[in-house]
Parts: structure tokens; sequence; C-alpha cells
């Protein structure tokens, strides 16, 4: 079962599947009609559905979604989503960010709005996560200093108790924004992987990898496209399941994976 590319509609293959057998789901479904994926389209509820089932207890799912412009509007299909998937019993545990540093759409004179520059990273949890590596990167502005006043905190009679100073250290836990370099040659080293018209960056794979399983952990795509998921979660000692409609997609996965 693991360490395998299965070609099918994902939620007829998660349905054959044993209930709470993964412990981090990490995808990003197709947005809205922002792409023809060779003509295929997916039952996003009966997925979601599937996914709550396959969850462990603990479990994270990780949603990278955005949202399409329509006749000057944005779908809103990403909250929709969201707000779906706590119906059916996941917790929204975080909303982040993934914030592209690249070239931004529509960057235009013509435009009448910002440029679009981000996506979404919905953290589901099946309960509280079991995991959370929280990764420690960030830069702190004031490393070495003695922190700044009087550290104290509320009791609950409402009395205020000192809890002593400390020194600032040199990094710090990172933000729920995450800023990656994309396009051609940035988002992936694999130029194999821009054979899929929408990728995102193996760091962020990685990252989220890192933050909510552990070695060992199985983790899931069930919309592999290039494989972006599978390979990091390779590198990183995970099992890995991957399940993508296109046999062509298919290919390409395990060309990159036994020949990295």
């Amino acid at each position: 079962m693991y360490n395998k590319v299965i070609q099918g509609d994902c939620a007829a293959v998660l349905s054959s599947f044993p209930e709470e057998c993964i412990d981090l789901t990490c995808t990003s479904p197709p947005y809205d009609s922002a792409r023809l994926y060779k003509g295929f389209v997916f039952d996003f509820e009966a997925i979601a559905q599937q996914l709550f089932k396959v969850t462990k207890k603990g479990g994270v799912v990780v949603w990278v979604v955005g949202d399409q412009t329509i006749n000057g509007s944005e779908s809103g299909t990403s909250f929709r989503q969201a707000l779906y998937f706590k119906e059916i019993g996941f917790n929204l545990h975080d909303t982040m960010i993934y914030e592209k540093n690249g070239p931004a759409y529509p960057a235009s004179f013509r435009s009448n709005r910002y440029s679009q520059v981000f996506e979404y990273m919905f953290i589901l949890a099946k309960g509280k996560p079991k995991t959370y590596n929280l990764i420690k990167d960030k830069p702190n502005k004031w490393a070495g200093h003695q922190s700044f006043g009087r550290a104290t905190s509320r009791q609950v009679d409402g009395s205020l108790k000192e809890r002593g100073k400390h020194i600032t250290q040199d990094v710090g836990y990172r933000y729920n924004i995450w800023k990656y370099n994309t396009g051609f040659g940035y988002s992936s080293a694999d130029k194999r992987a821009f054979k899929h018209p929408a990728i995102f960056p193996d760091k962020l794979a990685e990252d989220h990898i890192i933050t909510w399983s552990n070695e060992g952990d199985v983790v899931l795509d069930p919309m592999s496209g290039s494989g972006t998921v599978l390979i990091a979660a390779k590198k990183l000692n995970r099992k890995y399941i991957g399940i993508e409609i296109s046999g062509e997609y298919c290919s390409l996965i395990n060309e990159r994976l036994e020949n990295p």
C-alpha cells in the first residue's frame, strides 16, 4: 500500500482504504476552472468525506487552494471548502498564507485590483494535531537583548505575577505566512516538474511534511500532479501514497521518484 502511485479517481480509490490510516495529507485541488487538467474534474465533497475517513485521530490535512476571478469577482470557493471541512468534523487549525515571490498576476496597468501574490493553506486537523514540529528559522530583530518591561501573566484572581526577564534568542518560530520563490526553475530544481501546469514549490511541501509528521509516518497526496509531495516525503523518510487520475502524470511521478 505504501510508497506507490495509484492511478484513478481519488474519491473512489480512497473509499477502498481502511479508516484512520493516514497521518498527513498535503495536496492542492484544481482552482475552479482556472486549469483544464486534461478534462478531468473532481468531486470535492466526496473527496473531503473520504479524507476525513482515512485521516488518523490527530492527523492533519494541508489544503493549498486559491480562487478564480470570474466576471470581476473572486469565486470564494476556497472559503466554502474550508467551511465544508469543518461541517464534516475537521477543525480549522490554522489559515496560513503561501506568498509567491515571483511574477504577480495580473501585474498589468489595466488591472483595477492589486496583483495576486498568495494562496491559502488551510490546516485541517482531526481533533488536536498529534504532531507539530514548528519550524524555528525567523531571525529575531532584538536577538541578544533582554526582554522589555516587566514580563507578567494574569492569574485567576486577577492579580499579576512577574515571570522574570529573558534574553531574546537569535531565531524564533516563523509566522504563518510562508514566502517562496516561484516560477520556472525556482519552484523546483527539477525541470520535469513543469510538465504539470500548476505545481507548488518543493520547499513548501517539505516544510509542511516536517511540521505535521514524523519519520515513518504515512503522507498522502490524493491529487499528486507532478509528484512534489511524494518526492518530498521520500526525501524526508516518510511513507507515501499518491493518487493521480492522469496516466501521463502517473508516469511523470514514477520517473521522478525513480530518478531524482
